[in-house]
């Protein structure tokens, strides 16, 4: 199996906060000349953690961006915690926690890029966290969105004290070959069911209410498209918040991030990150800065 975190380029990492969360530290090619730019926040989905964007990390460091990938509470390579009662308030805290320490290391809030459930936990926290710009990768809709694009013929599937690890027994989907299922295998671990609980349709919730109006920063929002419903949903979260939109046909959920057309999503991130030289050649001398400490 080629395993994509071995691939990864250099890089440090470190603990912060009470939890001991892994924070992946990834410098921009020292050949480019970018210190001013803001820093990017990845943040992964449920079941996984900072291994997740190994195919991604590798662009935005040769195209010169300082990058941090946080693991959540108990994944990965954070300390271990008693995931029966992490709830998604605790996740945003993470997060959170994240934004503060980059803004303390680089006086600059960081563009946050969130996959999954990491894109609504992002979502939710961006309506009172100073961010420079927000990036939603395939995200878990908010309630506001399903109220308008409602999932069909949904039979919830109540949680038990933690969500077991997807199994991924098949070989193969529309865009990922039977190495990158073999990758994702790996590496997948169990997940909060009480965080599942607070936004998760299909284990019954009702949702996460977000006020897209609060959420001032630029926004850019990815889908994978398997039908109409799944481009509307799309286009909805993407008004919602007042963002720009991608929908990839043909392409599945964690394809998009590990699979064989990953390049696209990046490739459109990569154009949307370029107003950001385009502002600091008008403001060079305005950084954003973070929030204040995380309580």
């Amino acid at each position: 199996m080629r395993d994509f975190v071995k691939e990864l380029p250099k890089h440090t990492a470190k603990y912060i906060g009470e939890n001991d969360l892994l924070l992946d530290v990834f410098h921009g090619d020292k050949g480019s000349d970018h210190s001013v730019r803001p820093p990017l926040l990845f943040v992964h989905g449920a079941f996984t953690g900072s291994w997740m964007w190994s195919k991604y990390i590798p662009h935005f460091i040769s195209a010169g961006w300082r990058a941090y990938c946080l693991n959540l509470r108990g994944h990965y390579k954070s300390r271990s915690v008693d995931l029966t009662k992490v709830t998604f308030e605790d996740y945003l805290d993470d997060i959170r926690q994240a934004i503060f320490d980059i803004g303390e290391e680089c006086a600059v809030a960081p563009i946050v890029i969130g996959f999954s459930m990491g894109g609504i936990l992002s979502q939710k926290l961006a309506e009172n966290v100073r961010i420079a710009g927000l990036v939603l990768i395939d995200s878990s809709i908010c309630r506001e969105v399903h109220a308008e694009v409602p999932y069909r013929d949904l039979a919830p599937r109540m949680p038990g004290v933690v969500v077991p690890a997807p199994a991924r027994e098949e070989q193969g989907s529309a865009d990922e070959t039977p190495e990158d299922i073999e990758f994702q295998r790996k590496y997948l671990s169990m997940e909060s069911a009480k965080a599942f609980a607070a936004f998760s349709f299909h284990c019954g919730a009702e949702g996460i209410s977000v006020d897209g109006e609060k959420i001032t920063c630029p926004s850019l929002v990815i889908s994978a498209v398997d039908g109409e419903d799944d481009d509307r949903r799309g286009r909805a979260a993407a008004r919602h918040i007042g963002g720009e939109y991608l929908g990839l046909r043909g392409t599945t959920h964690t394809g998009l991030l590990v699979g064989q057309r990953y390049h696209e999503a990046v490739s459109r991130i990569m154009d949307w990150l370029a107003r950001f030289d385009e502002a600091l050649c008008d403001q060079p001398s305005k950084p954003r800065l973070a929030s204040s400490r995380p309580t």
